[in-house]
């Protein structure tokens, strides 16, 4: 069983998503002790956001040799995407959505042929049988009975996401509020290693 666990926060030590994603690769290392974890930290080594060489590359056009490394870099990205069986994603909330790390990662992972592909019935995801769990941390309240319902486009993109490459189920482990003041982020960090303690092996 293979284990891919990407952080995204900026925050290093400081991240509540961090140290969720972290409790998550303890409950998931106990109850499944032969794991293989990858590790990649988008911030630590970033990839680079998609440009028009980019997609020049993807249709076909000699890559300029610049851009080499960071080709290569995707092409890993995607490998170790295609290779998990569990993946574990940190994803902070930051101006209302993910990361632009995260979001640069998730372009190489959506790939024509490799995670989705279009036929004569529409889209059809090729990455369904993996398992994904995703840590959310946002500042503030974001629920469907908030004012601020309208702002959520973190958790909502990624339930996208996933689901248009097959993944229709993913788990989502969150700590809303850490902004709010001192009590109600410890409280929802509590509340986030909690459900990580209590996650099922498979």
């Amino acid at each position: 069983m293979k284990l891919l666990h990407i952080d995204s926060s900026v925050l290093g030590s400081n991240s509540v998503s961090r140290q969720v994603t972290a409790a998550i690769v303890d409950r998931l290392r106990q109850a499944q002790p032969g794991l293989a974890v990858t590790y990649r930290d988008v911030t630590a080594e970033p990839l680079h956001h998609l440009s028009g060489l980019h997609v020049a590359a993807a249709h076909g056009a000699a890559p300029e040799p610049s851009l080499q490394p960071d080709l290569a870099a995707g092409q890993n990205v995607l490998e170790e995407f295609l290779a998990a069986d569990i993946v574990l994603i940190g994803a902070p909330m930051y101006n209302f959505t993910v990361p632009s790390q995260l979001k640069a990662w998730i372009d190489r992972i959506l790939v024509r042929g490799k995670t989705f592909s279009y036929g004569p019935g529409g889209v059809q995801g090729l990455a369904g049988g993996k398992r994904v769990i995703v840590a959310v941390s946002r500042g503030g309240f974001y629920g469907a009975d908030t004012p601020m319902a309208a702002g959520e486009h973190l958790e909502s993109y990624l339930r996208f996401v996933f689901g248009f490459i097959g993944v229709t189920d993913p788990e989502i482990i969150s700590a809303d509020g850490i902004q709010v003041g001192p009590e109600h982020r410890e409280k929802a960090l509590e509340a986030a290693l909690s459900a990580a303690a209590g996650l099922q092996a498979a």
